[in-house]
């Protein structure tokens, strides 16, 4: 079977929050004719970037086309989670682009190296791989939004043999890519954009195109149809875990906390903000319910700046649920958290 049949895939890497999700559902939204099909790698057992991005109701990429693993990150669970998770979309008919979003944590190398395995390579290709990178924290001089957040994982992972973990992954991530999307310049003034493009610049290995967007607004045709063939290249990518044969994430952890019926966004968005603040607390985002109003708010966390917006109407045989998934470092105070979320806390 030659190339031109396999069914080009699309892998989105980028740290948390970095606007992974934003971008491919504004991908969805404007498919261009295009039928497409998602594989969403959630961190723990929640389903969250999923649920917004079956939001988008539309005709280019039905629910059933969007799959969701939360067993693990897929760089460490390709056997177990990615092939099947393949599988069942290129069984289904007319799936003319696959994309995958990749955990924050995840390392883009292994996952592209599987595109090599028997079982699927005469079936799919990696179109490209495209790293989401936060502008505004890059302009800052730090990989992600909450830099203490970032030391803390450093210091709570005692397998690690190197300086900076975080960072690397920024980095291996950036030296895979295909295309460098930098994300949320429109929290940018000329002097951040630029020191954010120059950090980015840092850490290519070669020459890569870098576009900036606002809202995760990238012309689709910039994104897709790359036609590189990563799998084929990907050997020569050098990056900082090469010589390891595995890692893992049992630094991390996630729950979920259903959240009632809401009279005001705005105080919502403050819980949120004073939830991420706790030690440990990386990311806080799910979606709520507003008495009164017939659209779903959708709310994003990275660090302690949160967004808020109505996303979709709520179905007519939909209930009304409100959800809200917090990441975070292993042992972080869970119970403060989530009373912080509940406005059961004392500073609430």
């Amino acid at each position: 079977m030659t190339r031109l049949a396999r069914v080009p895939c699309t892998i989105v890497t980028g740290f948390l929050g970095a606007g992974k999700t934003t971008l491919i559902r504004h991908v969805l939204e404007n498919a261009g004719g295009r039928k497409l099909a998602v594989i969403v790698n959630e961190f723990g057992d929640v389903g969250i970037d999923g649920e917004i991005l079956k939001g988008c109701g539309i005709e280019s990429c039905p629910e059933e086309n969007i799959v969701e693993l939360s067993n693990g990150c897929l760089c460490c669970t390709v056997a177990d989670d990615f092939v099947p998770a393949l599988d069942a979309i290129l069984a289904r008919p007319g799936v003319d682009h696959i994309l995958i979003e990749t955990s924050g944590l995840a390392l883009p190398k292994p996952l592209v190296q599987a595109f090599h395995w028997p079982a699927i390579k005469s079936r799919v290709t990696v179109d490209g791989v495209v790293a989401v990178v936060d502008g505004p924290a890059l302009a800052e001089g730090r990989v992600a939004d909450d830099l203490d957040a970032l030391a803390a994982q450093r210091a709570a992972d005692e397998t690690l043999d190197h300086d900076d973990p975080v960072e690397e992954v920024f980095e291996d991530q950036i030296a895979c890519a295909d295309l460098v999307v930098i994300a949320k310049s429109d929290l940018l003034d000329a002097a951040g954009a630029e020191a954010a493009a120059a950090r980015v610049a840092q850490a290519l290995p070669r020459a890569v195109s870098v576009v900036r967007a606002a809202g995760g607004k990238v012309d689709p045709a910039v994104l897709l149809g790359l036609g590189v063939g990563t799998e084929d290249e990907i050997e020569g990518r050098k990056t900082h875990h090469d010589d390891e044969l595995d890692h893992d994430h049992d630094d991390f952890d996630s729950f979920v906390v259903a959240v009632p019926e809401i009279a005001d966004p705005a105080e919502l968005t403050a819980r949120v903000e004073r939830a991420a603040a706790h030690a440990g607390v990386l990311r806080v985002k799910g979606f709520a319910s507003v008495s009164g109003k017939p659209m779903r708010l959708l709310v994003q966390g990275v660090g302690t700046r949160v967004s808020h917006q109505f996303d979709r109407p709520w179905g007519a045989q939909e209930t009304r649920r409100g959800a809200l998934v917090v990441i975070g470092l292993k042992g972080f105070d869970r119970a403060a958290v989530e009373g912080t979320l509940l406005a059961l806390d004392t500073a609430a």
